[in-house]
């Protein structure tokens, strides 16, 4: 029997409205206990630059924006090598059952702790040795993630002017919302939004002139360029107000992501395609020209964001609890936030499994390895001269899930002519949802090296000073570009697989032992089995990665970093289990519960 696209459209939106409705209630009622009366960090601690009370929609489309990156984009369609049903069950239950519990306890946690990062939270709710591990395990993990998702871009906007044009417009416009929500109409979030969405819709359709006219070499670049303006936003992004180019980007981008993903929903229902893909193929077993691994573990540390996200941990506790307004709005913006996500990366899913399987593979692959398969293509050319360009050998996932999408849109009635825009619009879409993450993904790295920094030097602590604001933006983008200017997405994704989803078992471990402290220990079993099962199969993973990937082929770097990653964690979430045992053993000799800070 043959898959239709359609019933997985249906299947996942039932199901995470359900999850939502009843799962997500649980949380935020019976274990967190959300206090709408509570004041937040935001309420407190007003600086008008880092801490800013923010409209609970306008926060919901930064935080979507920051944590939905890469991930739900790329990793889902990569892990099509498996087949489409392995992929489909893992971001259906893997997110509700893990990734959007991760997403709220730790937002959850930082709320409670004064907008505090996941490292300092470790330090205080477990140890200062669980502190440290956690701090150079989060900069580890963070540069990597930044590494890992600007890959992508860079493998969708070289040699691109239409694309590489309208995500470089939607710098300035959201500056200009940024502006004229704080100086010109304070307050009119509904007015700005309109102005903006319509700002950025005005330079998708001035692309195609661009590209035809004498500006597009101004527009063209190499990978290494594009990967160095990337590293270049990234500071600026990191330094700027938070309410200047970060937020009004970020939710301006929101509408772009969430329209879009709608709209391809709907194509999915009116077109109906087939799923081409089968439902497992043969590389579920290894061996597989995309991922080299079997899918346990391979295929949990690839599809990544779209079910699980260590990375969120770092947005959570960075920069959107600095702006919720209201402690209820965890929900939404956690648990909500990450559901969403979820159905973002199945319908990736279905756009790139409705490609034939030989096409799918010849554009995820390089032309050499495309040959040792004995695949012959079939649509790929009549694709390549519909979207005019060359699609074959673009190995990440961002192209093929760019053909797919627009060969869906593209059989719509009326929209036969159309398969360029749809392509480049695909592209640029793509790009926009993971120049969201760069730049909160960098700004957290900020707050992360000026903590570190004032152990040695206190005035780095304070997030406040220019000179530190500026230093620490610069080193973390200069970190993340190195890596990002001499990668490829063979050697960077496998890596970023590992540490994401190892920062997640470790947050998880942070969230059990606030859950303790609370007195909540009856509803921890909500935060030990993902973290269990995550942290054995990522271990298992970056064991594998290590002595299958890196050591034969002489990359000691990367092993060594994987290895560095792998001790880290095991350690706080050994500590983490030790104090979780302690604080038992104290509330069975004192009944009253040991509450975390107020």
């Amino acid at each position: 029997m043959v898959m239709n696209g359609i019933y997985l459209v249906i299947i996942a939106a039932l199901f995470l409205t359900l999850a939502y409705r009843y799962y997500g209630a649980f949380m935020a009622a019976k274990v967190l206990a959300l206090d709408p009366n509570r004041p937040t960090p935001a309420v407190v601690k007003n600086d008008g630059r880092d801490y800013v009370p923010t409209n609970k929609w306008v926060t919901f489309g930064h935080h979507f924006a920051a944590i939905a990156g890469a991930g739900p984009l790329v990793g889902p369609v990569l892990a099509a090598q498996f087949g489409y049903l392995p992929g489909t069950l893992w971001l259906l239950i893997g997110a509700v059952a893990a990734g959007a519990v991760h997403d709220m306890i730790i937002l959850f946690a930082s709320v409670r702790h004064d907008g505090m990062s996941v490292a300092e939270i470790a330090k205080k709710e477990i140890s200062k040795a669980s502190g440290l591990a956690t701090s150079i395990a989060v900069l580890f993990i963070l540069i990597i993630t930044m590494a890992g998702l600007g890959i992508a871009v860079v493998n969708a906007l070289y040699d691109s002017p239409w694309g590489t044009f309208t995500v470089a417009a939607t710098i300035p416009i959201a500056i200009f919302v940024g502006l004229y929500l704080r100086y010109i109409r304070p307050g009119r979030i509904g007015e700005g939004s309109f102005i903006g969405v319509t700002l950025v819709l005005a330079a998708v359709f001035v692309g195609p002139w661009v590209q035809q006219s004498a500006l597009a070499p101004y527009f063209t670049f190499t990978r290494g360029q594009i990967s160095i303006m990337m590293a270049i936003y990234g500071f600026v992004a990191a330094a700027l107000p938070v309410w200047l180019l970060l937020a009004p980007r970020d939710y301006l981008s929101t509408y772009m992501k969430i329209g879009t993903i709608l709209a391809l929903a709907i194509g999915i229902i009116i077109v109906r395609p087939e799923i081409h893909m089968p439902a497992l193929t043969p590389f579920i077993h290894g061996g597989g020209p995309i991922i080299p691994g079997p899918v346990w573990p391979f295929m949990f540390i690839t599809i990544a964001c779209g079910a699980i996200s260590g990375f969120h941990a770092l947005i959570g506790t960075g920069t959107t609890p600095k702006m919720l307004a209201n402690e209820a709005e965890i929900r939404v913006v956690g648990f909500g936030g990450m559901l969403v996500e979820s159905f973002v990366a199945l319908m990736a899913l279905i756009a790139a499994t409705s490609l034939i399987p030989a096409d799918y593979f010849a554009i995820n692959t390089t032309p050499a390895v495309f040959n040792t398969l004995g695949m012959k293509i079939e649509e790929l050319p009549i694709l390549s001269q519909m979207v005019g360009e060359n699609v074959a050998g673009r190995p990440g996932g961002a192209v093929s899930l760019a053909v797919g999408m627009a060969h869906i849109f593209s059989k719509i009635p009326g929209m036969s002519s159309l398969m360029s825009f749809w392509y480049h619009f695909a592209i640029m879409f793509e790009a926009l949802f993971i120049l969201t993450t760069i730049d909160a993904g960098t700004r957290v790295g900020r707050y992360l090296v000026q903590e570190l920094g004032g152990m040695v030097y206190a005035p780095l602590k304070n997030v406040h000073w220019t000179p530190g604001i500026i230093f620490a933006s610069a080193a973390v983008s200069l970190a993340w570009g190195y890596l990002l200017y001499g990668g490829s997405i063979s050697t960077i994704w496998p890596l970023f697989g590992v540490a994401n989803q190892l920062l997640a078992s470790m947050a998880l471990a942070i969230g059990t032992t606030v859950l303790y402290r609370m007195g909540k220990g009856k509803y921890a079993w909500t935060t030990i089995v993902p973290m269990s099962f995550l942290a054995v199969t990522t271990v298992a993973a970056g064991y594998m990665n290590i002595t299958t990937n890196y050591l034969p082929k002489n990359n000691y770097l990367l092993a060594g970093a994987s290895a560095v990653m792998i001790v880290l964690v095991i350690f706080v979430i050994g500590d983490a289990i030790r104090t979780w045992l302690a604080i038992r053993a104290e509330q069975q000799a004192k009944p009253e519960s040991l509450p975390i800070s107020k």
